[in-house]
């Protein structure tokens, strides 16, 4: 086993957040189905901060929110109202299209640290209806030193009641002092993400601010850690279609985000309305939108 890449996540900002953007970024677009990743926080609630995020359209994906700190409440134009905390997934599948939002539910005070994923859906399902589901308990891994929690997919002959659209796999990972073997599925291409202490994975270091990434062929991953890590693992089959992201978009063309784009400018009811007292976030069109025939 060894890392093929490591690669710095860009800083970036949702709202008042500040995040670690670790996909997409210019050396690396996707890993398996995931086409993003953030890193959320840590922050500091206070009453001038709610980190709020208002309503906003979404095509093509599934989120996955993982909270490790704080919490907020999920809304979406399904008529979806869900208090998320540390622990609990949910997963948000868009389809063609799906509004949400993610809200302070009243904390002025405490961290807010997390990450959020999007899966790529295949055709099969993205131009489909929207869904949404949460799961307060999900599957939880023993290992040597330390404990798994399975968000998405399946790994060590457990498997997540969430929905995958496609072939993914997510797995929180609680690492304990020493070192500490993860099996791996060989036809995936992984990716580490720490979210909290340092990882030693094929002699390289791996601390918050990148992604360590490793090529198909490998059955399992040895971690060490040498004052304890929380980290993230993904994974799954090199995607096969190119994807093409804009905003909150994920298509295949230029001119499917164009269209989508037009829908919600128009409040078409492809994507509804949201219950928010937050106005819906609004954005100029993608630079090609203009040039359309």
């Amino acid at each position: 086993m060894s890392v093929a890449q490591i690669t710095p996540a860009r800083e970036s900002s949702i709202g008042e957040l500040a995040v670690r953007r670790a996909l997409p970024t210019r050396g690396r677009r996707t890993v398996g189905p995931w086409c993003f990743l953030d890193h959320l926080g840590p922050a500091t609630y206070r009453e001038d901060l709610r980190y709020d995020v208002a309503p906003h359209p979404h095509i093509g994906l599934q989120t996955v929110t993982w909270l490790l700190e704080g919490a907020m409440v999920h809304r979406d134009s399904l008529g979806s109202e869900q208090l998320i905390r540390p622990g609990q997934v949910n997963l948000m599948s868009a389809g063609d299209g799906v509004v949400h939002s993610e809200e302070n539910p009243g904390l002025d005070h405490g961290e807010l640290h997390g990450v959020q994923l999007w899966l790529a859906q295949p055709d099969a399902t993205r131009h489909g209806a929207a869904a949404f589901e949460h799961l307060e308990d999900p599957p939880r891994i023993e290992l040597d030193h330390g404990l798994a929690t399975l968000l998405v997919g399946a790994s060590m002959g457990i498997a997540s009641r969430a929905r995958p659209d496609a072939d993914g796999l997510a797995l929180e990972l609680r690492l304990a002092r020493g070192a500490t073997p993860v099996a791996l599925e060989t036809a995936f291409e992984h990716a580490l993400l720490v979210a909290e202490g340092e990882v030693v994975l094929g002699g390289e270091a791996v601390a918050p601010g990148s992604l360590a990434y490793l090529e198909p062929g490998s059955d399992v991953v040895d971690l060490v850690t040498h004052e304890g890590a929380v980290a993230l693992l993904i994974g799954g089959p090199p995607f096969p279609e190119t994807v093409v992201m804009w905003w909150n978009f994920v298509a295949r063309s230029h001119e499917e985000i164009a269209r989508a784009y037009e829908a919600y400018l128009k409040h078409d009811e492809r994507f509804g309305e949201v219950a928010s007292a937050l106005a819906r976030l609004e954005v100029a069109p993608p630079p090609w939108f203009g040039s359309r025939r």
